[in-house]
């Protein structure tokens, strides 16, 4: 299998406990995927850390405390170590082995597998673990290479730490990323520009220490925070807010929003009216009320008006949370670059210079996102069975079965692949499903002596209709993020390009179609 990140951990334990042959390759020195490589000032969930942690485990659940509501980087890092040391998982991990293209062997039923370094591997299965956000992009802008301070992407932070105080700072990128540097180094360097291509709408992550006693609470009640998350459309332990919009005042949904503000986490998003996810009047109703949060808390009003998203309507994008970033921008050390007004030209000896002016820094920090979903396969060259490349057959989009297999490459299955629910739900929630879904797969196709599978086609045009409908329900459909797989770093992925990437009918719907697939044995996979 690909991939020693939150999926790649879980999926190779359950290899392990069926005694199969199986082995990991990752790309990277060490296991953690996200929470290895993102190493950056702030970096730390924002889905409760007790929803974030494994649930297949009660010995697991009752040795592990929990520091932070929303746990920081390191601490993560730190879990999934533990979490691998617990189960001796490492013996059955290759590290620095990054696989460069997988050819389908038709004859004899396996995958050629080549990593960057030349060795070869093959194999009955594949796995891929290979994450959602694991494609860094870099900005497309010129002169990068003559700049003389330090430049990096947040993705590719430095192991040995770097120095703030007493230097000017650039920021590019105001998403979920950027949004956490920001508010994390503003009170540490000489000075700070935020260079921004488009606002985004952010809510207060709310986060605080978890106390012994909390943890103990947490521990008695985790059968119910899993039962909870299993039941909601996001998969977050957070329920709905259960009147209808227009049936109560504007006063009472001022008052509702006015205690989710101040809840943790996604609360704001999750335990809201539905209606604001489908609803143009009620969506426009909560973004002006996020506007005016927005307004109370930046004493600039120019600079205020800045940062409220005029393009998307509040939580059609991928929802940033933060702390104190907006507080941020009342200090005098740091500076809203607006490029909607003056964009970047270029990158000098010297720092970055826009239509405006040019702005001298000691180190950039580009905050640009990822190639999000497919970007980690469009790396690999993966040829099936008919001698088709996946980029070929995921050009203008990928087509999935349920987001675990595609049609044309046998015997390969996906752990939070494209149109699987783990885009646009609480992530280790949905991985645990998709997980559990792969190795019942596993477990029968062995005992039952099948050696190729694969996706049907009207079963997987089925599914791909499907996704398309649950996305044009929601406004989210209008959004010009990753979602819908715009990304202007990438080429072909700008205006104008809409990928189907994530399913948006709900956390419960997808583990209950997947669920019965299995029951009815595998409706949908041929298999020889």
């Amino acid at each position: 299998m690909l991939g020693a990140g939150v999926s790649g951990i879980y999926q190779i334990k359950r290899l392990v406990d069926l005694g199969l042959d199986a082995i990991v390759l990752e790309a990277d020195e060490d296991l953690g995927g996200t929470w290895y490589r993102n190493r950056y000032p702030g970096c730390r969930f924002d889905s409760e850390s007790y929803t974030y942690g494994y649930a297949f485990s009660k010995e697991l659940l009752n040795e592990w405390h929990w520091k932070e509501r929303f746990s920081s980087q390191p601490e993560n890092l730190r879990y999934l170590n533990f979490v691998a040391d617990r189960f001796d998982l490492r013996r059955h991990m290759v590290f620095d082995a990054r696989v460069e293209a997988m050819r389908w062997d038709e004859r004899e039923r396996i995958w050629q597998i080549t990593l960057a370094s030349g060795e070869t591997y093959t194999s009955r299965f594949v796995i891929t673990a290979i994450g959602v956000l694991s494609i860094p992009v870099m900005p497309r802008y010129e002169g990068l290479s003559e700049f003389e301070g330090e430049a990096f992407h947040t993705h590719r932070w430095p192991n040995d730490p770097v120095p703030l105080e007493g230097r000017t700072v650039g920021v590019i990128g105001t998403g979920a990323t950027g949004i956490q540097v920001i508010a994390e180094i503003a009170d540490k360097v000489d000075g700070l520009f935020v260079f921004q291509r488009r606002p985004n709408w952010s809510t207060p992550l709310n986060n605080a220490p978890i106390s012994e006693d909390e943890m103990a609470d947490i521990r008695s009640r985790y059968d119910e925070i899993f039962a909870r998350c299993a039941s909601t459309h996001g998969g977050f332990d957070h329920l709905p807010e259960r009147r209808r919009f227009w049936d109560v005042t504007p006063e009472e949904r001022k008052a509702h929003w006015d205690k989710l503000y101040t809840t943790p986490g996604f609360a704001i998003m999750a335990a809201n009216f539905p209606e604001i996810f489908f609803d143009e009047e009620a969506n426009r109703e909560m973004s002006e009320y996020v506007a005016g949060r927005i307004r109370g808390r930046v004493q600039d009003p120019v600079t205020a008006e800045k940062l409220i998203p005029k393009d998307h309507g509040f939580a059609t994008q991928r929802l940033p949370l933060e702390t104190r970033y907006y507080e941020a921008y009342n200090r005098d050390n740091v500076h809203l670059v607006d490029l909607a007004e003056a964009p970047i030209e270029r990158f000098s000896p010297r720092g970055i210079r826009t239509t405006a002016r040019e702005y001298e820094l000691d180190l950039a920090v580009m905050a640009t996102g990822f190639d999000a979903v497919t970007g980690a396969w469009d790396r690999m060259e993966i040829r099936g069975a008919e001698g088709c490349t996946l980029g070929e057959k995921w050009r203008d989009g990928p087509r999935t079965y349920y987001g675990l297999m595609t049609h044309g490459f046998p015997n390969l299955l996906m752990v939070a692949g494209p149109q699987s629910a783990s885009g646009s739900t609480n992530f280790p929630r949905a991985i645990e499903s998709g997980v559990d879904w792969v190795t019942r797969l596993i477990e029968h196709v062995t005992k039952s002596r099948i050696t190729r599978f694969e996706a049907g086609e009207g079963a997987e045009k089925q599914w791909h209709e499907e996704v398309i409908t649950a996305q044009e329900r929601m406004l989210v459909r209008r959004a010009r993020g990753w979602f819908t797989g715009y990304n202007a770093n990438v080429e072909g992925h700008g205006e104008g390009t809409v990928r189907y990437l994530a399913y948006w009918g709900g956390a419960p719907r997808y583990k209950e179609r997947i669920s019965r697939i299995a029951e009815e044995g595998y409706l949908g996979v041929e298999m020889e």
